[in-house]
């Protein structure tokens, strides 16, 4: 195997890649990334059983001439070691060989380096997945429903299921769910051409997170495989598999409450700024709690106090205030997390109660809904 290739191209890949090697793994050739070198160009692996990231760099793109290869073949080099050799090569031409046994040569300008690579053979296979069923969407939405909805998965391992975020499709809509029983984060979206076979699956939070880094704020579309046990993301020279959680989702649909005792509607921005100040007193203590009451003449307080530090209280004027007095308390950090996730102006906030869950969402739009248990203070 011989090939010469631009650093810069080479490092690009590596980069995503490399999201997916773990120095932790129990199987030894996963440390390392598998380089596959065709007549099409360079396809580089990485793995840790639970992700897999495939980067493609193809020999010529837009009429540009990116690598030159002379022999075609696989090696895997060990892939700290490789990507860190690649950073800090002195030229821009990179030029790997492998000769006899899995001696791997890579020079750039006066600069050679010899590494013992692995067969390729030991590497685990891509795993098989059938293409009828995929649907599209652009990346930039996928990017907008992962941040919606990842951070509020479970980050204990109490119920390993709730660590991912729940995708099912729905007649002609995907809803995405993440819970992890405290608060719950859900984004519907409607896409053409949904598959019918699988329609329910869950994505482990780590994964989307992975997937989050790797796209790029394009509108380019990204292709989505749905089995029973791994999801496909193919988007422009990328595949990044993910394998899913395995145990039914829980059934989050009747914890959202059909009816309201209070409605209050506020500038999203100016609440979480309140929230953000409160917190600077409320974290000092050990719940991060804060407080929120209605008061007369259309305005809330929101307010924190700490016996040893002290206490905070801000009025916050609020455009429409309907339905019966309340006070409740909440987390700081769920709040703060909810209004960012909506990221919109104006918010409307339906509290059924000092001890029920509140919903959040956007005056405009009902794509996005936040839930929050509350803290009894009171």
């Amino acid at each position: 195997m011989k090939f010469e290739i631009m650093r810069d191209h080479l490092l690009s890949g590596l980069n995503d890649v490399m999201k997916a090697v773990s120095s932790k793994t129990t199987i030894p050739i996963l440390t390392g990334i598998k380089i596959d070198v065709t007549n099409e160009g360079v396809s580089l692996t990485g793995s840790d059983q639970d992700i897999t990231i495939q980067s493609f760099i193809p020999a010529e793109e837009d009429g540009q001439q990116i690598m030159t290869i002379s022999h075609t073949g696989s090696i895997v080099l060990q892939a700290r070691m490789f990507n860190e050799i690649v950073r800090k090569l002195p030229t821009n031409e990179v030029e790997i060989e492998v000769t006899n046994g899995f001696a791997t040569y890579i020079r750039s300008g006066k600069s050679e380096f010899h590494l013992i690579g692995q067969d390729a053979i030991e590497y685990p296979l891509l795993p098989e997945v059938s293409a009828d069923e995929q649907f599209t969407m652009p990346a930039d939405l996928l990017k907008s429903i992962i941040r919606e909805t990842v951070f509020a998965v479970a980050t204990t391992e109490s119920r390993p299921v709730l660590t991912g975020v729940n995708w099912n499709i729905h007649e002609n809509e995907l809803i995405c769910v993440a819970t992890d029983s405290h608060r719950l984060a859900r984004r519907k979206v409607k896409v053409d051409s949904l598959p019918t076979g699988v329609s329910n699956i869950v994505i482990p939070g780590k994964s989307l997170n992975e997937l989050n880094k790797i796209l790029e704020d394009s509108t380019n579309p990204v292709q989505i495989v749905m089995t029973n046990q791994q999801v496909l993301f193919k988007a422009d020279h990328l595949l990044f598999f993910s394998r899913l959680l395995e145990g039914n989702y829980p059934d989050t649909s009747r914890l959202i409450p059909d009816s309201y005792q209070t409605n209050v509607t506020l500038n999203g921005k100016a609440l979480l700024q309140a929230i953000d100040r409160a917190s600077l007193l409320a974290r000092e203590d050990r719940n991060n709690v804060v407080r929120f009451e209605t008061l007369e003449g259309n305005a809330v307080e929101i307010s924190s106090n700490s016996p040893e530090i002290g206490k905070v209280q801000e009025e916050i004027p609020v455009e429409v205030l309907e339905g019966d007095a309340l006070k409740i308390s909440f987390s700081a950090k769920y709040m703060m997390e909810a209004l960012k996730a909506i990221d919109t102006q104006d918010v409307v906030i339906q509290f059924t109660g000092a001890m029920r869950p509140f919903i959040l969402k956007s005056v405009s739009d009902d794509a996005i809904l936040q839930l929050i248990l509350p803290v009894r203070t009171y």
